[in-house]
């Protein structure tokens, strides 16, 4: 059974999963960063490694790649990361995907979308909760429960002992100290565990996300910036999904380890392209076509942490493109799709046009 095993062990390919939730879930990255500078001080910053595993598949496993190619070419709206939303009656706006990161390459607009975003009146973001650190854990103190336990369960009570003794090593190999993450909520872990050393030590150090960096620089204009979500309820929509899918997904990122590089530098790759609609059928590709159940969370995953949420952002987004001339930045894996946010705002009475 070659396929992707070629690529990476069945450990990595299951955790591409995370990856999917830290690049959907804007504030789960922002917050398992903030966790992290909490727990070390001056940590020097490690350089980042990673290969593009597309790359080795397009070598080793041809026809998966070639699969993966196709269906990304069938995916409504599976190329580009710039599109123009027009509405008669509205002066036009702009919608931008955006890869939760600090990395340069991301953060580093493309040319078309900096002279939209210059030119915008108002900058849209995800949620500007993340724009005030103090009012936001506020509001996280109110539902503790969304990142700790709060009866007698540790995470270290739900793993068998080899799988904490696993989770442990990782730990301490990120210099985070098992105890203090004892009561954390497991997507929250994942999160810290699942994003590359070197990204987490930048987030924690201060450096900005590409949604972060857009909404400081639009604040220090005098430009307002909205928000589509608040960030109690991106956490509440991880919340809502069982417990033993997060815990497995934390399971199977211990595993993954230093691989995380790979799947991270993947994912840039294909952000730089605008290749969206290629996201999905990888990540689909990759998980292991055993583990029936698995493909059922999965499925469910998708339903909640994308497709609801996008129609509550289009909900959100119309007074405020009512008003013209936005530029409004979401995670680009909101893009794509029939059920993607160009759909959307195109069944909301847009006509939604790709910006090369």
């Amino acid at each position: 059974m070659k396929r992707v095993i070629a690529v990476a062990d069945r450990a990595a390919l299951i955790s591409l999963k995370l990856l999917v939730a830290l690049n959907v879930l804007f504030f789960l990255s922002f917050l398992a960063a903030l966790l992290f500078a909490a727990g070390r001080a001056h940590a020097e910053i490690p350089t980042c490694t990673g290969a593009n595993m597309l790359s080795a598949l397009q070598k080793d496993d041809p026809a998966t790649y070639r699969r993966i190619e196709a269906e990304a070419a069938a995916t409504p709206n599976g190329k580009g990361l710039l599109w123009k939303l027009e509405r008669p009656g509205e002066k036009p706006s702009f919608l931008f995907g955006t890869m939760h990161m600090t990395d340069p390459r991301v953060t580093a607009l493309p040319p078309a979308a900096q002279t939209a975003y210059d030119a915008a009146g108002t900058i849209v973001i995800e949620t500007t909760d993340v724009l005030d650190k103090q009012k936001m854990m506020a509001a996280m103190l109110k539902e503790p429960d969304l990142m700790m336990f709060t009866d007698n369960t540790t995470l270290s009570s739900l793993l068998s002992p080899d799988d904490a003794a696993a989770m442990n090593t990782a730990l301490d190999a990120r210099g985070i100290p098992p105890l203090t993450v004892a009561k954390m909520k497991p997507w929250l872990l994942s999160a810290m565990l699942a994003l590359p050393a070197c990204e987490l030590a930048r987030q924690s150090g201060g450096a900005p996300v590409l949604d972060v960096k857009l909404a400081e620089s639009a604040k220090a204009a005098g430009k307002p910036v909205e928000g589509l979500e608040t960030a109690a309820s991106q956490l509440r929509a991880m919340a809502s999904l069982p417990l033993a899918f997060h815990m497995k997904g934390l399971v199977d990122t211990v595993k993954l380890g230093d691989k995380v590089n790979d799947v991270n530098e993947t994912m840039i790759v294909l952000y730089q392209r605008g290749e969206t609609g290629m996201f999905w059928p990888l990540f689909r590709a990759v998980l292991p076509d055993a583990e029936g159940g698995q493909a059922g969370s999965y499925v469910a995953f998708e339903e909640t942490m994308i497709t609801s949420r996008n129609k509550v952002m289009v909900d959100h987004a119309e007074p405020i493109l009512a008003k013209g001339n936005a530029f409004m930045a979401v995670g680009a894996l909101h893009l794509p799709g029939p059920d993607g946010l160009v759909e959307d705002f195109r069944k909301a009475g847009y006509t939604v046009t790709a910006v090369n």
